[in-house]
């Protein structure tokens, strides 16, 4: 019986084949398997997917040197919840002084990116960052040419695009199943549970996370990118405040201190969470970071409600949309083409005909951890063909484990199997990550300014109509 890692590699073998015979480039890959590594972000995302888990299943391959975060009580605490016996440090320049790991990887936070990623590529490393892959486009531009002069390499990790449905899509539209895409409409809700978060964290900040319109939407831009093969040429786009922030009526400074505990919707109750009080709480006092923030603070100035219009330098045109504050968490999304139409959908409650047993509290977290890669399920894409009656089902295994099976799949191709096969280009590097977050900066911009923004007042990149045929 094939094991899954031989099953995967003999379909990217099969699918290079099909996609060279369609004439398209499978990416470059750079391969980060046995070499020293440093981990900059301490946080649960830094500590529990980029070491945990891959120490766990590439400890033979990986090295963790040096651990960093500004918060030295956080740090510390992460040396001895992953047992490493290295150095940490509160500076990026002190650590890059005192250790030479092979690759930095950024989980800080966004507005940090730059920094840690320009420092890192000067001193001789190449760099694993988590997205988006900066905040503005000066930040984005720095990365661009510090990546240029240094010869170093720069890895974002998009891992939506390596889950089993996302791949699926891509097969089809590359396949040309519906011919040319002219339009693209595509819709993302986030629950009343996970949506709040954000308004919890430092992302509820322009200035920290460069609003969700970047650091969470630019896993669906990117995946727009990819799927179309094409870049932005123009955003036009609308934002509102209409839920969180000011909007409510009772409010604290943090869950647990809160005396609306028994009234409020949101209430959090972090208390629960013995690695969120150990790693969050109990280090307040060195950089004043609340993780269960009311998610009414007066001064939270990022977006709630949000949709854009963008222009493809391929003619395609999309509608998107995200909503923070949805009663159930999922997404819809349509492909217009010039011979039919190409649907599906993730999560949709009623769809599945479990409306009354999701469990919408517990539902993110489910999906963020690792679980056995087993199928549970499937998802679909519906085919219909302009001219042929009926349509065509096409199913593709659902996984439970953290977005979609895609978490464990991006760590395969970065830590298990370097150099395989990409034929579907599902590593991305500097340009996938500045098409990526230019769009959210351009629909700030649009918001600010209230007019479309082209992609050209931003950057000196040149959209590309086909975007495989840029190396």
């Amino acid at each position: 019986m094939m094991n899954r890692r031989d099953f995967v590699r003999n379909s990217a073998t099969l699918a290079a084949g099909a996609l060279i015979t369609n004439g398209l480039q499978a990416s470059p890959y750079i391969p980060f398997a046995k070499k020293t590594y440093a981990l900059v972000g301490t946080g649960s995302r830094g500590t529990g997917f980029w070491a945990n888990s891959v120490m766990r299943n590439f400890g033979d391959k990986v090295k963790y040197i040096a651990l960093c975060d500004l918060n030295k009580g956080r740090v510390e605490y992460a040396k001895k919840r992953l047992n490493l016996d290295c150095p940490t440090f509160t500076s990026v320049d002190e650590m890059l002084k005192d250790v030479k790991p092979d690759v930095v990887i950024v989980t800080t936070r966004d507005s940090e990116h730059d920094n840690v990623i320009v420092a890192a590529l000067e001193a001789g490393c190449d760099v694993i960052t988590e997205k988006p892959m900066t905040t503005d486009e000066v930040k984005c531009k720095r990365i661009l040419d510090a990546e240029k002069r240094s010869g170093k390499k720069v890895l974002v990790a998009f891992n939506y695009r390596h889950s089993p449905h996302m791949t699926k899509i891509k097969e089809l539209l590359a396949a040309k199943k519906v011919g040319d895409i002219t339009s693209v409409d595509f819709h993302w809700y986030l629950n009343t549970y996970h949506g709040a978060d954000y308004f919890r964290r430092w992302h509820a900040y322009v200035r920290y996370g460069g609003s969700l319109w970047v650091h969470k939407a630019t896993h669906h831009f990117d995946l727009l990118n990819w799927w179309l093969d094409s870049e932005p040429v123009e955003v036009s786009a609308y934002g509102k405040l209409e839920n969180y922030g000011r909007n409510g009526k009772q409010r604290g400074k943090s869950c647990r201190e809160c005396a609306h505990k028994t009234t409020c919707p949101y209430f959090y109750d972090i208390t629960k969470n013995k690695e969120y009080m150990a790693m969050y709480v109990a280090n307040e006092q060195y950089d004043g970071y609340i993780r269960d923030a009311c998610v009414f603070r007066d001064d939270i100035d990022i977006w709630d409600k949000m949709s854009a219009q963008i222009i493809y330098a391929n003619g395609v045109t999309v509608n998107y949309s995200l909503t923070t504050y949805s009663p159930y968490e999922g997404w819809r999304i349509a492909f217009n083409g010039m011979n039919g139409r190409l649907d599906s959908w993730q999560d949709i409650p009623y769809q599945l005909g479990t409306l009354d047993k999701v469990d919408q509290a517990g539902r993110h977290a489910l999906e963020m951890m690792e679980t056995a890669e087993k199928p549970d399920g499937y998802e679909e894409v519906i085919v219909s063909h302009s001219f042929k009656p009926g349509f065509e089902s096409v199913k593709i295994p659902k996984y439970p484990s953290g977005h979609g099976g895609g978490d464990r799949r991006m760590h395969d191709f970065i830590f298990g199997e370097p150099g395989k096969p990409d034929p579907y280009r599902h590593m991305a590097g500097t340009r996938d990550g500045a098409m990526s977050v230019l769009i959210g900066i351009a629909a700030r911009k649009s918001i600010a300014e209230k007019r479309p923004v082209k992609i050209s007042e931003l950057t000196d990149l040149v959209p590309q109509a086909i975007r495989t045929a840029v190396k």
